[in-house]
């Protein structure tokens, strides 16, 4: 066959296809020899260094993640780091070294948090790298894969089904060549590419192939600028993150008026002792701070992102790890997600007397039209191979909306013939009895393609009509061994899996049988369901199988489950689910898949295993839910730190507390419990209103705890007198204000496991350490005198815990989340 020509002496290849596809007729008879034009061979080596020597390279950076002085900078300059920083310069003046703790726990929080993120950087560069689009560009000749930085202007770029354009450019071949242009002009049809057209990066092949000349690189071509933008690592757009901006908004606007107050009030208590009067000031702001939380989130994240990686997970946008863990639908595309991308050919059916030999011929020239094969073909190819007889004169690709692939041949005797190679119920009347033998195959889980041969010429629109059937070619999919485990996981965290998939409607409905999907034996033929969004989300909630979808289908779907409120996952590995991938919540293409796909997806599967979606899942859920607890002990501390310090300016008393208690609280019951549950295990669904969730607790938590610290400060004010009094009255407001703080750690702690019950103890215990080891107590300020208000204050912080139960229990049944 001259379909795939040998270089010849000088180096020129016969153009083949591309030049009869511009419009040379044949004669179904006596077809016409297809001149033979050289084809392109692409920039010279020489030519290539000129262009790099001059810049014209495609220097656009295709980052995976922030740079790392976007992380320094990210972490180092906040808006409440400048507000500790001045306080901390502040306390070096005015204080003790112990009254200025606070800044160097800050110090090692913004350094954990940079720490972090730079393995999450570095770990996602790294997959970045291997997940990394690599196009065939042909120079000298030869055709290499080269990294999408290395194309320069005027290189000679292939294109087959599933391939990125990745460089804006000019058709020069063109073999059926069909572009979809949908993610930059929102038009679902594909664009048949002629020689000459232009193409634009952001667009993918779906069918046919040929090649196209880089006419713009780098940042010259602009809808390479919107995928740059559209793919680079981000932290924000997830409600976890704006939450988190939200809450730290009302908290700035809160915290302002107060210290002011607080800074006046202390002034004109303590007018004659300024400095002790701007430590108790600057122990009443810090802790109205919850400056952990971001931090805390932050590298809850990336250490999220590092797990991750470890089984071969690229996040490409780090929100979709906590948009996974909300997902309550996964559409799940058959082939390359539920089997394996491979396909072995098991049977061949002759039909109406056909000769086998001349079958296996037609099936053999059939597999070496085509040098892009799916894998449908692929087995073909391997079980029938060419016998060079037959010369390829047209071609028609595969397409997964029309369902079929074609090819025109000269045979070796002087005939010509026209064959299709596709569904049997899409090339077939619904009364042939063809479809019966098919039906029963594909209940077997079996996939069957009809062989046919055409009547009509092979561009002709209607040119499936009236085939003659010739042979059924049976393919047995391999099942991933793990998809069944996948689907079960799923089904036990109450995700409804819906398998969505262009094959046979049986076929797929035999597969997830197989696998153990509720619902399989109810399979919907896509073509019967209705066209209008309400009636097809019916549809969709009442069944779990769809076979012959095709890939608007597919996007109108996700559209339809999003309208009745459903947060949707999309997997997907081929040019048919890019539609479907980019417009559902996530996106996850397997590693394998089309580089179109890839793109658009927020998660890719690197090692292909669709057994990894639990992890992602899992993972999300943690961050959503540790972040969720940690965040109430923040602002439980931010709300009474507020309130107290309202309190105090209302009383004109003195601030019961100085930087080194506060630091000494904060470390106890927030900052060390706090990022071990950050980090541990959570298997809690994901539910959505996070700011409104936390504020029901902070709030309620956070004025028992001020109430009964302010009610045992002015109790021990009126107790004590004399030296040493106000170091007293400290010492017991401290004690009730950590006991009702351990309470609020205790409640957020549970349900209790051995470790978080040793946590809550352990933090009792080092407390405890402090109130009877003679050098801490003197370090930290704290030392109980007497026994009758210790035990007083003890009495109030378990009443306090008593209300606090209630309290939390009733805002549970009056404002549930």
């Amino acid at each position: 066959m001259t379909q795939r020509a040998e270089t010849d002496g000088d180096g020129a290849e016969p153009l083949g296809r591309a030049v009869i596809d511009a419009g040379a007729e044949l004669d179904p008879v006596h077809p016409v020899e297809p001149p033979v034009l050289p084809r392109p061979r692409g920039l010279s080596a020489t030519e290539v260094a000129e262009r790099i020597a001059r810049g014209d390279v495609n220097d656009v950076p295709v980052r995976s993640s922030r740079s790392t002085a976007d992380i320094v900078r990210g972490n180092v300059f906040t808006r409440f780091n400048a507000i500790i920083g001045v306080l901390w310069v502040t306390m070096f003046f005015v204080a003790p070294f112990q009254d200025t703790l606070f800044g160097f726990v800050i110090l090692a929080n913004t350094g954990i948090g940079i720490v972090q993120e730079l393995r999450a950087k570095k770990t996602l560069d790294g997959l970045a790298l291997i997940g990394e689009a690599r196009p065939t560009v042909r120079r000298d000749g030869a055709a290499a894969e080269v990294s999408t930085s290395e194309i320069v202007l005027g290189d000679l770029i292939e294109l087959g089904p599933g391939d990125k354009v990745v460089v804006d450019g000019e058709v020069a071949e063109s073999d059926s060549l069909e572009i979809d242009e949908s993610l930059l002009t929102g038009e679902a049809d594909p664009v048949l590419k002629q020689r000459g057209d232009k193409v634009m990066s952001g667009s993918f092949v779906v069918a046919g192939g040929g090649a196209f000349t880089a006419t713009k690189v780098g940042r010259e071509a602009y809808a390479a600028q919107l995928a740059e933008e559209a793919s680079r690592f981000t932290l924000v757009h997830s409600e976890l993150r704006s939450g988190i901006s939200t809450i730290l908004k009302y908290v700035t606007w809160m915290m302002i008026p107060t210290a002011i107050g607080l800074v006046i009030s202390q002034l004109v208590v303590k007018g004659d002792n300024v400095k002790d009067a701007i430590a108790r000031t600057v122990g009443g702001i810090v802790p109205m701070i919850p400056e952990g939380l971001v931090l805390l989130t932050s590298v809850a994240f990336a250490i999220g992102v590092i797990r991750l990686g470890r089984k071969q997970c690229l996040v490409q946008e780090l929100p979709a790890i906590e948009g996974l863990a909300r997902v309550n639908v996964v559409c799940l595309d058959k082939t390359g997600t539920l089997t394996e991308g491979g396909m072995d050919v098991t049977g061949l059916r002759t039909l109406d007397g056909a000769d086998e030999a001349y079958v296996r011929k037609v099936l053999g020239a059939l597999g070496e039209s085509d040098p892009r094969p799916n894998a449908s073909l692929q087995a073909i190819i391997e079980a029938y191979p060419d016998s060079d007889e037959w010369r390829c004169t047209r071609s028609l690709p595969f397409s997964s909306a029309r369902k079929y692939s074609g090819a025109a041949f000269s045979e070796g005797d002087g005939q010509s013939s026209t064959w299709l190679l596709g569904a049997p119920d899409v090339l077939l009347p619904d009364d042939d009895p063809v479809l019966a033998e098919t039906d029963r195959l594909n209940e077997q889980g079996l996939r069957v393609l009809l062989l046919a041969r055409a009547v009509k010429e092979l561009d002709a629109p209607d040119v499936a009509a009236g085939v003659l059937p010739a042979a059924l070619v049976v393919l047995e999919q391999r099942l991933r061994p793990d998809a069944a485990d996948t689907l079960t996981y799923f089904a036990d965290q109450d995700v409804a899996a819906k398998v969505i998939s262009g094959d046979n409607a049986v076929s797929v409905s035999a597969v997830a049988g197989k696998l153990g999907l509720p619902g399989a034996k109810d399979t919907v033929d896509a073509r019967r369901l209705p066209a209008e969004r309400d009636a097809m989300a019916a549809e969709l909630d009442a069944n779990a199988v769809f076979g012959r979808v095709t890939p608007q289908q597919k996007r109108d779907m996700v559209g339809a489950l999003q309208s009745r409120g459903h947060t949707v996952a999309m997997t997907g590995d081929g040019v048919n689910d890019v539609l479907a991938l980019k417009d559902a919540d996530i996106g996850v293409s397997m590693g394998s898949g089309s580089e179109a796909t890839k793109a658009v997806a927020q998660i890719v599967l690197l090692n292909n295993s669709f057994a990894a979606l639990p992890s992602v899942v899992a993972e999300g859920r943690r961050v959503i839910g540790n972040i969720t607890r940690v965040a109430t002990l923040f602002l439980t501390k931010t709300v009474y730190s507020v309130l107290l310090a309202i309190l105090v300016v209302c009383w004109q008393v003195e601030y019961p507390f100085l930087p080194r208690h506060l630091t000494l609280l904060s470390t106890l019951t927030i900052g060390v419990p706090a990022f071990f549950l950050a980090l541990a295990p959570n298997k809690e669904r994901a539910r959505p209103h996070f700011v409104r969730r936390v504020m029901r607790y902070a709030i309620p938590g956070g004025i028992v705890a001020a109430v009964a610290t302010f009610a045992t400060y002015l109790l021990a004010r009126s107790h004590y007198s004399g030296p040493g009094a106000l170091e007293a009255e400290t010492s017991a407001a401290t004690l009730t204000l950590f006991l009702v703080a351990m309470w609020v750690l205790a409640i957020i702690a549970r349900p209790y496991t051995w470790w978080r019950l040793g946590l809550v103890l352990a933090m009792g215990l080092c407390f405890l350490i402090v109130l009877v080891v003679p050098w801490l107590q003197n370090f930290f300020a704290l030392k109980l005198v007497g026994t009758t208000m210790p035990w007083t204050a003890v009495g109030i912080a378990v009443v306090a815990s008593v209300v606090l139960e209630f309290a939390w229990r009733w805002v549970d049944r009056r404002f549930p989340a």
